[in-house]
């Protein structure tokens, strides 16, 4: 929305200095709307006024000397010309201040809108009356707001006041916003604030987190009954942190007991006191780097020597990439062969990284989601991860804010779009700077944050609270070990809200299989259809679907299907042959017990249902894609649920409830019912249990499986019987047929 007062003075500058290219003035866009280059326009004009030889953009120390040299402070007296004036004027109607017409005049209206901009400020102690001193122009002259925008904190913003009033006549603090947010500058100011009270000289503070700084917090632990300045400054840096404290100067029990709380959330000794832990938490993303952490990650092969230094080190997770682009860059960046096993073999964990290049936003796309995702999953399954571990994809770069909007949450959407896609065979985490992780993490597309606070000073780390959901914590890179054993890692604080994975699948002996080669779509067609017909199936009339139909719909889950038997190491042929023949045997006579189910359970029949011949009420179908019903659901995911193959709570498959709720999954989401499939399988293998016929134990569908043994579970897909062995023995050749095309793909 256009500002009227903010379009005189983009007309002022356009009329006065527009032209005038030796100044570095573009004219302005006359628009009523404040923005960084109408702020370095009136920036320029300001030092042109001054008759200062270089102009610039930034408002710097030379700007900020040079006022004070030929001024002192600004007011009616001291204003060197009337253009100058219609500058201040100009930039206090950007700042949203009455500044008076842009008439050249120091008047009333002025006076009373520099008034406000200190009250405003917090400095209206320091600097009373209606003058204009070089830091509050300073101040004036950028984009800080010093009320409340966007729905700021009103106890923040009493922070940034106070800081303000406190510590301007310092010589390297600078006015910084009121505008109820915490933000970098707010974060440098709170350490400038720390080392001014230490008794750090000008030019001696700087900022910084150094060792001077800690040395004097560590004797500056406070607690119950504390109070006075230091109290003050501890509460702000709680309150900075989104700690739901009162800004104030006494150490209360009730801020002991939120000290507590956040010292939990730390995962540090939790006393209720400000100790140097406590401070170092509030006040840098790496608070305290001598902790020594449960959790580490590295780019160096994990040798039984490291497993075992490490181990007595303390460590108890660790992370490792699961790819690297590189063919020659960090060599043993990536899982080596046989190390997963040998993490195993020592009783520590693994945590996965997905990382290619990801050091700048031009990286991220929603294309590169989707490619990442399904590499990700692919490389965890040829590792030998287990379903449900967390794969943690990287955002190793200091993402801008905007950038979190623009392309990382899109990039994001479709990592967890695509996962789900797959039949989500591995849970999302990220990893990044504070902000990145936490807006990923609310906005619903990560679990868990791995956060990269080793970089502290990324944009996305100062003046952000730590994410809700933090699994890791880095801090600090470090070595480890000596000789053999020797290897540097980072190390990482643990939550426990990840533990990462302690067993493995075994390296695969075979090529596991890989997607589809669409190229070979119309010889799979032909083949599948001319060996259907030649066994007279399904049949002329009854069914629902063509042939073609059918296998198209299979064909179309082939990501799912094939991360499906990558991750339970069975060929995919094997699940493609059960969902296609049940799927090409849906039938009219099924879709009317599924409509009896709709009624039994609900007591309405669906509008497709109604005039069906036969149609009665039913406990329970074979529905869906792959023909599954709910009760058959139920006990093949209580077995590889009991069997820790999969997560979630087993359902009675007697109970009424719960069969209607796992046959409306069947039923309704194609996704799942074909990723039953080759749960189905594995129970079929493990011997059948619950309320049907139990069947004798065999191997597990493997990559490795016999004609016989894929026969037998084939058979046992479908029951036992005449039949079911008559349908497993036209069943083999159709497994085949998939299996060659599978074979083509994955290269032998």
């Amino acid at each position: 929305m256009a500002d009227e007062l903010v379009l005189r003075a983009q007309r002022f500058i356009n009329t006065t200095y527009g032209n005038g290219a030796t100044l570095g003035i573009s004219k302005l866009a006359e628009n009523g709307q404040t923005s960084w280059t109408v702020m370095y326009a009136l920036t320029r004009a300001l030092q042109y006024e001054m008759g200062l030889s270089s102009l610039s953009n930034n408002f710097g120390a030379g700007t900020l000397a040079a006022i004070a040299e030929k001024y002192g402070k600004l007011d009616a007296n001291t204003i060197p010309s009337a253009n100058f004036c219609r500058i201040i004027q100009s930039a206090l109607y950007c700042k949203g201040y009455d500044g008076g017409e842009i008439d050249g005049k120091y008047n009333s209206r002025v006076q009373a809108a520099v008034e406000k901009l200190h009250q405003n400020m917090g400095v209206s102690v320091t600097y009373p009356g209606s003058a204009l001193w070089p830091k509050t122009v300073k101040g004036l002259f950028n984009m800080d707001a010093y009320v409340t925008v966007n729905s700021g904190s009103d106890t923040i913003r009493s922070i940034q006041q106070w800081l303000n009033g406190q510590y301007v006549l310092r010589k390297d603090f600078y006015i910084i916003p009121c505008d109820g947010h915490h933000s970098r500058d707010v974060a440098k100011s709170m350490l400038y604030a720390i080392q001014y009270e230490l008794g750090m000289a000008d030019g001696t503070a700087n900022g910084v987190f150094g060792p001077g700084t800690q040395s004097g917090l560590k004797s500056h632990t406070l607690a119950t009954g504390s109070s006075g300045v230091w109290v003050r400054l501890f509460t702000a840096g709680m309150v900075l942190n989104k700690r739901p404290v009162a800004f104030s100067s006494s150490f209360t029990s009730s801020l002991a007991s939120a000290v507590s709380t956040f010292q939990s959330f730390m995962k540090l000794a939790v006393n209720g006191q400000a100790d140097f832990r406590t401070w170092s938490s509030l006040l840098v993303s790496y608070g305290d780097q001598t902790r020594q952490g449960e959790a580490c990650d590295g780019v160096t092969k994990i040798t039984p020597a490291r497993a075992q230094a490490l181990k007595s080190a303390g460590y108890k997770y660790i992370g490792r990439y699961l790819y690297n682009p590189s063919t020659t860059d960090l060599p043993e960046k990536e899982i080596q062969p046989g190390e997963l096993a040998t993490i195993e073999e020592y009783g520590l964990r693994c945590f996965p990284i997905y990382q290619t290049w990801a050091r700048s936003v031009d990286y991220y796309s929603p294309a590169q989601g989707v490619t990442d995702c399904m590499n990700a999953a692919y490389k965890a399954e040829e590792h030998g991860f287990k379903p449900g571990s967390r794969i943690y994809f990287a955002v190793d770069y200091d993402a801008m804010d905007e950038e979190v909007t623009s392309h990382i949450l899109p990039y994001f959407r479709k990592v967890k779009e695509q996962m789900d896609a797959l039949g989500s065979p591995y849970k999302i985490g990220v990893y990044g700077p504070r902000n990145a992780c936490s807006r990923i993490s609310e906005a619903g597309y990560a679990g868990t944050s791995f956060v990269s606070n080793m970089s502290s000073g990324f944009s996305g780390n100062l003046g952000y609270a730590m994410p809700e959901n933090w699994a890791f914590d880095q801090i600090v890179t470090k070595w480890v070990g000596s000789g053999d054993g020797r290897i540097e890692i980072d190390n990482n604080i643990a939550s426990g809200r990840d533990t990462g994975q302690g067993s493995f699948y075994p390296p695969p002996a075979e090529k596991l299989d890989i997607g589809f080669d669409i190229s070979y779509w119309d010889d799979l067609l032909t083949e599948v259809e001319t060996y259907m017909t030649s066994i007279g199936k399904p049949g002329s009339t009854g069914y629902v679907y063509t042939l073609q139909e059918c296998l198209e719909t299979v064909m179309s889950f082939d990501a799912a299907i094939s991360s499906a038997s990558r991750r339970w190491r069975m060929r995919k042929a094997l699940i493609q042959t059960s969902a296609f023949w049940e799927f090409c045997h849906y039938s009219y006579a099924d879709i009317a017990q599924d409509a009896g189910v709709v009624w039994y359970h609900t007591d309405l029949i669906p509008d497709w249902g109604k005039d069906l011949p036969g149609l009665s009420r039913l406990v329970d179908s074979s529905t869906g894609v792959a023909k599954i019903s709910g009760r058959t659901c139920i006990l093949s995911r209580n077995n590889a649920i009991r069997a820790g193959l999969i997560e979630g709570e087993t359902m009675d498959s007697t109970a009424d409830g719960d069969r209607w709720t796992m046959w409306q999954k069947c039923n309704q989401d194609n996704l799942f019912n074909l990723n039953t499939v080759p749960i189905l399988h594995i129970w079929g293998a493990d011997g059948k249990s619950g309320d049907v016929k139990e069947e004798t134990p065999m191997r597990r569908p493997a990559l490795d499986y016999s004609s016989g043994e894929t026969l037998e579970i084939l058979r046992r897909y479908q029951g036992s019987g005449d039949e079911a062995v008559a349908h497993a023995k036209l069943r083999l050749p159709l497994y085949e047929i998939f299996e060659k095309f599978n074979r083509i793909s994955r290269g032998g």
